[in-house]
């Protein structure tokens, strides 16, 4: 489950083999045909919608019906809270829908949305474990700063650390309860008050048949990174702080950062970083957190006067509601976007980095990657 998950599922099935005795693969995409005996679900990222529902009924009832002596093997990665969804009796998927795009626009960090996507699911939170008849074994791709498996795909294996009275507090951090829906009010009010079961937690006896391993993460992408542009004869340095807050601030932050770090460097010169920021909507524009980055980091790095290029983009290939990936911006980009008539902080402030970058070319086109492990920014200095 997740946006890695056909090709997690195909490299599974390559070394299972004939032990395979079936299984579900969850997307967004799937670029192949699957090996025989898995089912594919093309379900919903960022917002979950019906084919999130069938895709979460369809994983509870494959958990549920093992036979005696079969694993569960759980292949998770990023988008995995979106793609599969099983609302909490008392709540719909409309309810869940709402309370996931106020949040976003208010600005929730991963580890926010997840207390609550987790507290309004019969799936996240190590519950798909403890519907499991038999014993589970999780693999975890991590798109998230610091890699807890808690967090990733809002841990459908493994006991979750939050309560409903963290739940709550994030409602009222994020615009306040009044916002979100009555159903969600509702439930999350049992909970705290013990008239509605809270997930499992650290120590629960259920979750001791499962084992959940975490095999990739940004960290990898970063060496990977690094290792190409040794070979195409850069100087390399890595930030080892990851890049994380509102998108506009960490685009300043990273470009301030990035110059210190480049200066004893020699030219030409890269400086790597990774991480995932948030974007506080208030404009009615498009973009997403990686276009804000780089278009704040430009500008940044202009009012600095370095003359160099930068680069931040999502691994996946998916930055917010967009076909694009992220932004890169070189020292033109700016003196290029005034000579249209853009000016880069009306953009900047209004959430339209698309609408900036688009007419400039300087969008980051991947199309889907297969694979998400967060988000990793660049700086290349001549």
């Amino acid at each position: 489950m997740g946006k890695a998950a056909p090709f997690m599922a195909r490299a599974a099935v390559d070394i299972i083999g004939a032990r395979l005795s079936g299984g579900l693969v969850v997307g967004t995409h799937c670029p192949a045909p699957l090996p025989a005996g898995l089912r594919w679900i093309e379900s919903s990222h960022p917002a979950p919608d019906h084919r999130s529902v069938l895709a979460g009924s369809a994983g509870l009832e494959l958990a549920q019906g093992l036979a005696p002596g079969e694993v569960l093997l759980v292949l998770v990665s990023g988008g995995a809270s979106s793609l599969l969804a099983a609302p909490r009796e008392g709540t719909t998927l409309d309810d869940k829908r709402a309370t996931t795009r106020t949040l976003l626009r208010a600005g929730a960090d991963i580890g926010a949305l997840n207390t609550v996507r987790k507290h309004l699911s019969a799936v996240k939170g190590g519950q798909l474990a403890v519907a499991a008849s038999g014993r589970v074994v999780a693999l975890v791709v991590s798109d998230v700063v610091g890699d807890d498996p808690a967090t990733i795909g809002s841990g459908p294996t493994v006991p979750d650390p939050t309560s409903f009275a963290d739940a709550w507090r994030v409602l009222e951090k994020y615009g306040g309860v009044a916002v979100y829906p009555p159903a969600v009010v509702r439930l999350i009010q049992a909970g705290m008050e013990g008239k509605a079961a809270e997930t499992p937690k650290p120590g629960d006896p259920r979750l001791a048949r499962a084992i959940t391993k975490v095999i990739g993460s940004g960290i990898a992408a970063v060496r990977g990174a690094a290792s190409a542009a040794v070979a195409l004869g850069y100087d390399v340095a890595t930030i080892q702080e990851p890049v994380v807050g509102e998108a506009r601030d960490a685009g300043r932050r990273f470009a301030e950062r990035a110059r210190t770090v480049a200066a004893p460097l020699g030219r030409p010169a890269c400086v790597l970083a990774r991480g995932e920021t948030t974007v506080q909507v208030k404009g009615d524009g498009r973009g997403g957190r990686n276009q804000e980055l780089a278009l704040a980091a430009a500008i940044a790095l202009g009012e600095l006067g370095v003359e160099g290029a930068v680069l931040s983009g999502g691994t996946d290939g998916i930055d917010g509601p967009t076909d694009a990936a992220g932004a890169i911006a070189d020292p033109g980009t700016l003196d290029r976007a005034r000579r249209h008539g853009l000016d880069p902080v009306d953009f900047l402030d209004r959430n339209d980095t698309y609408n900036f970058f688009a007419p400039l070319g300087d969008l980051l086109l991947t199309g889907p990657t297969d694979t998400n492990v967060g988000d990793v920014q660049i700086l290349l200095l001549p």
